[in-house]
């Protein structure tokens, strides 16, 4: 098995246990959720950027960590960010 997070490991001793109860609405919520994910992850427009080369390599070497695309780790990225997930830690000293 992969390594969980704290939350994952707690999620999944909680359904081993039986402490999990299905939601009323299941079929509406999962279907509200397909929607948001699919939303998401919708590639509908292009970008071109220019970046330095040695942003580029950085970027294809973290990529290829990750064990994804490049332009998806970018894509990523830029989503995480415009959403609020990400952190300037310069900005918060």
């Amino acid at each position: 098995m992969s390594k969980l997070k704290l939350e994952e490991k707690e999620i999944l001793e909680a359904f081993e246990a039986g402490r999990l109860k299905r939601v009323k609405n299941a079929e509406k919520e999962i279907e509200e959720h397909r929607i948001v994910a699919e939303e998401t992850f919708k590639k509908d427009a292009r970008i071109n950027i220019r970046l330095s080369s040695r942003d580029l390599r950085a970027l294809q070497v973290r990529a290829l960590k990750e064990g994804i695309p490049y332009q998806t780790l970018v894509s990523s990225v830029l989503h995480k960010f415009v959403d609020g997930q990400l952190i300037d830690k310069l900005a918060n000293k």
